[in-house]
């Protein structure tokens, strides 16, 4: 137990490295969940398109919108956006470093879903069967144009009995299958070359305004923790308190009981004693956060 409560406190401590797992595992759902996905295209003209592009498009764009929804930075980040001035002023390369992390970090699944969805084939094939030019394949030379379009939408069907004699259905697929591949390929290299030239031309920028606004975007989140778990720790003992006070009249069944009563002296509560006085604070927070500089009490 105490090497799992270490582990939690570690992760609770590093939001990177909460947020480089939770990446991982939506990136290994992804796959999963297309591997267990049964593809069926509808083989009719006009609907194979929308099918297709609608299992590309609309998955990806869950996978995304889970990657923000489960990043803590993220709301992190639209607070320090839009909160007021106050006596601290807001940086905006802080917000623009930790838009382009949770950006990165939350775009990972919804690529590694498209890339899979092209090297497997099967949802361009079925996209575009219908808009293969008939005129390259010696099979479609003697039928009308609507009889064409019906065959072409199904090239992906091949156990459909229109299709089981038609021996140019092998060759569609097999040249929409080639493109399919060629262009998820293409897209798997360009992501591997600008990450590689990400890594070795940041050196060439200035490194100190990095250093600055990751140094600040992660003190934006662990000042954000620590003033929740102060509030949570004084909202225990306010309750605590207020509980005392309504039985006081019942003091020793509480005793008997191990309640806890305070000694003369302990349980005072630090400073705030009524709820008005918590309401202000928490918008003085909110409206006026106070100047990151400390000098003064440090010199007091």
């Amino acid at each position: 137990m105490d090497h799992l409560w270490m582990i939690f406190q570690y992760f609770q401590s590093n939001s990177e490295s909460v947020m480089n797992a939770i990446c991982g595992l939506l990136a290994l759902a992804s796959v999963k969940m297309y591997t267990c996905f049964d593809f069926s295209c509808p083989c009719l003209p006009w609907y194979n398109m929308a099918y297709s592009l609608g299992i590309m498009i609309v998955p990806p764009i869950a996978l995304f919108l889970c990657g923000l929804i489960l990043s803590r930075q993220s709301l992190v980040m639209l607070e320090e956006w839009r909160r007021p001035q106050g006596h601290r002023k807001k940086d905006l390369a802080v917000i623009r470093y930790m838009c382009s992390s949770i950006m990165q970090r939350a775009m990972v699944a919804p690529v590694i879903w498209i890339i899979v969805t092209l090297l497997d084939g099967k949802c361009l094939i079925c996209a575009f069967s219908g808009s293969v030019d008939p005129e390259k394949f010696v099979g479609f030379t003697n039928t009308s144009p609507m009889q064409v379009q019906q065959l072409l939408a199904k090239v992906p069907c091949k156990d459909d009995e229109l299709m089981r004699n038609n021996t140019s259905r092998k060759a569609v697929s097999r040249y929409l299958h080639c493109w399919s591949q060629a262009l998820g390929w293409s897209i798997l290299l360009i992501l591997i070359m600008a990450a590689f030239l990400t890594c070795w031309l940041r050196p060439c920028f200035n490194q100190a305004t990095l250093l600055q606004a990751r140094h600040w975007s992660n003190y934006i989140d662990i000042e954000q923790k620590i003033f929740e778990e102060t509030c949570c720790e004084h909202s225990q003992l306010f309750a605590h308190m207020c509980i005392l006070h309504f039985f006081e009249n019942m003091r020793q069944e509480i005793k008997l009981h191990s309640f806890g009563l305070p000694r003369e002296g302990e349980g005072d509560l630090p400073g705030i004693t009524d709820q008005d006085q918590m309401n202000k604070l928490l918008k003085m927070w909110y409206y006026e956060k106070p100047p990151l500089d400390v000098s003064q009490v440090t010199q007091r």
